[in-house]
């Protein structure tokens, strides 16, 4: 038995799980969560309380953390949020809010236009620092994943999207002959 999954979710107040089969929705003012279980999971709610537990008779043991770990995802994703931060390395280099879109620079001939999906929002910071904001943990991290897609730290000069704080190993460049040796 999983020791992750053992342990009970507390409820926040403002936050309401509902429970309908196996369909669950997690709810505040801010946002509003779903996910539907797999049948080997059993979830009850009780007195401010999620317990995630096994079905009887079943050998899947695997998902019994897992589920307890993304149910909590959703609860703190309604409440509080999640946020990824990236930072554009390189001369030229910057991003523009326009609407709910990303307009940025990236060294191609033209710039680059992102659109946000629904629930994701972005804020820029001095034109070099994007924030991805989302209550949807798997989605702020694909968008942000996406958006450092556009333009990978190059492996040379180190230029590109990286996440914020992310350290890129630069590869040295061609080595120059000694003189006289051919």
């Amino acid at each position: 038995m999983s020791r992750i999954g053992r342990q009970p979710i507390t409820i926040p107040e403002k936050v309401t799980v509902t429970l309908t089969g196996s369909h669950l929705v997690v709810k505040s003012d801010k946002a509003e969560l779903s996910a539907s279980l797999p049948k080997e999971i059993k979830v009850e709610v009780k007195d401010n309380q999620v317990l995630v537990s096994i079905a009887k008779n079943q050998k899947t043991t695997a998902l019994h953390g897992l589920w307890r770990s993304l149910i909590n995802n959703l609860i703190v994703g309604v409440t509080e949020g999640f946020v990824k931060k990236l930072e554009l390395v390189g001369t030229g280099f910057r991003a523009n809010l326009k609407d709910k879109s990303l307009e940025m620079s990236l060294g191609f001939s033209h710039p680059v236009v992102f659109v946000a999906p629904e629930g994701i929002s972005f804020a820029v910071e001095e034109q070099k620092t994007i924030t991805v904001t989302g209550a949807d943990k798997y989605l702020v991290g694909q968008v942000a994943a996406n958006l450092r897609k556009l333009r990978l730290p190059d492996p040379y000069k180190g230029k590109g999207i990286r996440y914020l704080g992310e350290v890129v190993k630069l590869k040295p460049g061609k080595a120059v002959k000694a003189a006289g040796t051919p």
